[in-house]
């Protein structure tokens, strides 16, 4: 499947520093602004998590509706060219040979999942292209398997563990249960935040694991599992499909009655409206409650995705939109799109977003996108994240020392 965007619409703009892209000078000098456009390519995962990747599809057509609205890219309207890498690894690899050597895009955006993000980093190294990556998690993307030519835009897993750690390490409870899905996504989160926690909390015991297979779940004997190794807490690494069942077998259980839960991801949307009223009280997560955040840069992104969607924006919109907002920041700081310009373009840039300013990190090139951290309850019948803080990306990235153990030199 591939989409083809151009969006041109005129009048008022109500996105973040359209002005700072410097829209009125000439154009980039590349085959990727043939006939006055400058071509992006986008992949994702988009009909095996629709979920997460339809609000975020239209989180991107925002940008690229606002960006084109305001005169493009210096001159040049931007067209995202878009695929759908079916959840497969080696489609997405396929789909990023086509973008680049039948439509000649400036750059790669997107992916889903970690393990896709990685094969695409992958080619992306081989070929010498720029890849803006927005939604893998895994720490590799950056450090073991990071590469020159790609960034991401949001918070790693380290980070996010690092931020949920400091809620967890609080806790009394010291013996610990995970479950995860069993690809690279759910491996690097457990292992990542059992190493952070157990260094806050020496005394914690890690008591059982449960590695269901991703978007297979198969609830009953895991929760059964669960329980019986009787951890005062649980860490929960599953989202999606799998995660409804699993709250869903864990309530008929009891697994969550006087246990502490702490979990990735469950706070975004996405996620917890599918669990309604079903969803637990008091779980600890990273996630999105665009209904509680009243800063003025939130609050000129809600009431534009409002405006055209006549809906609220789930976090994959956020990641969509400052996905392309990126790129085109990127893209008009270069002034080209050879690779090697884009890159000394990205590393350090500092721009605009849904939740304020991010830099992109030179060093590892992780954004300082953060993530909101607050407690899941239940209200009107739907799940919602309450006592929620922001917690600036920048304030949880892994140590340059760290950084430089284990990412290779370029």
């Amino acid at each position: 499947m591939q989409r083809r965007t151009r969006l041109f619409a005129a009048g008022p703009v109500m996105g973040l520093a359209a002005a700072a892209l410097g829209l009125a000078l000439s154009g980039l000098s590349t085959a990727a602004r043939a006939d006055g456009e400058i071509k992006i390519g986008e992949i994702n995962s988009y009909s095996a998590l629709p979920s997460f990747t339809d609000p975020y599809r239209k989180g991107w057509q925002l940008a690229v509706e606002e960006i084109n609205a305001a005169g493009g890219i210096k001159g040049k309207k931007l067209v995202v060219i878009s695929k759908d890498d079916n959840g497969k690894p080696a489609d997405a690899v396929t789909a990023a040979n086509e973008l680049v050597a039948s439509e000649g895009v400036a750059m790669i955006s997107g992916t889903f999942f970690s393990n896709i993000g990685l094969a695409v980093s992958d080619f992306a190294k081989q070929k010498k292209v720029f890849f803006l990556a927005g939604e893998p998690l895994t720490d590799a993307v950056t450090m073991a398997s990071g590469n020159r030519y790609t960034f991401r835009l949001r918070p790693s897993n380290y980070m996010q563990a690092a931020m949920l750690a400091d809620e967890a390490a609080k806790l009394p409870a010291k013996r610990w249960a995970t479950v995860a899905p069993n690809y690279e996504y759910g491996q690097s989160a457990v292992a990542v935040f059992k190493a952070l926690l157990s260094k806050k909390r020496p005394d914690i015991q890690w008591v059982s694991e449960q590695w269901p297979p991703q978007g297979k779940i198969d609830a009953g004997p895991v929760v059964q599992a669960l329980a019986a190794d009787k951890p005062e807490a649980i860490l929960n690494v599953t989202f999606g499909p799998d995660l409804v069942k699993f709250v869903r077998e864990g309530n008929t259980r009891g697994l969550f009655k006087d246990r502490a839960v702490v979990s990735f991801l469950t706070g975004e949307p996405e996620y917890l409206d599918p669990l309604k009223d079903e969803t637990p009280e008091g779980w600890i997560v990273t996630g999105y409650p665009w209904y509680d955040i009243k800063t003025p840069e939130h609050a000129a992104f809600l009431k534009a995705y409002q405006a055209k969607y006549n809906d609220y924006p789930r976090l994959g919109s956020v990641v969509g939109y400052e996905l392309i907002k990126s790129a085109a920041a990127i893209l008009a700081k270069a002034d080209s799109s050879d690779a090697d310009k884009l890159i000394a373009a990205a590393e350090g840039i500092k721009l605009a977003s849904p939740f304020g300013e991010i830099t992109y990190r030179k060093e590892d090139h992780q954004s300082t996108l953060g993530a909101y951290v607050g407690k899941t309850s239940v209200k009107d019948g739907k799940g919602v994240m309450v006592g929620s803080v922001y917690r600036d990306g920048a304030d949880f990235l892994p140590s340059l020392e760290e950084v430089a153990k284990v990412r290779p030199k370029d």
